[in-house]
């Protein structure tokens, strides 16, 4: 007779995060919870779902960010992009708030009666002006 294959998984071996349909390393999130004495014991769909928000979480923040890039003109998102983003969003901005972004700048606020006399063009000198130069009246 033919040889009998033991295999039990037909085919390549697919990993975990691959299996949820996930981008992040379920396996090295699973190792960090149970290295990190949070509990006694650790399922491994704690994983999963840590893995699964922390997925949500970043990409909500590059989409947000990449968008900030194309409104400035970039093509390359940058730490100001990241933090003009977070600030805007009003759940993220809640999320993170005692959190500081490195290089990111600060959000532009202030006074609007300030901002507007501030953008105000300057007006051009008068064009009947007298020079500083001092000037002998006539006559003396």
């Amino acid at each position: 007779m033919g040889k009998k294959t033991t295999k039990s998984h037909p085919g390549p071996r697919k990993s975990k995060s691959a299996k949820a349909d996930l981008q992040f390393p379920m396996g090295c999130i699973y190792r960090l919870l149970e290295r990190g004495n949070y509990a006694d014991r650790i399922g491994t769909g704690a994983a999963v779902y840590l893995a699964a928000v922390l997925e949500y979480l970043s990409a909500e923040i590059l989409e947000l960010a990449g968008k900030t890039a194309q409104e400035n003109k970039k093509t390359r998102i940058l730490p100001r992009h990241i933090q003009l983003a977070v600030r805007n969003d009003n759940e993220l901005n809640e999320l993170l708030r005692c959190v500081t972004i490195a290089q990111g700048g600060v959000i532009p606020s202030g006074l609007p009666e300030l901002i507007s006399k501030m953008t105000a063009p300057v007006k051009p000198p008068h064009q009947h002006a007298q020079s500083q130069e001092f000037k002998v009246p006539p006559g003396s």
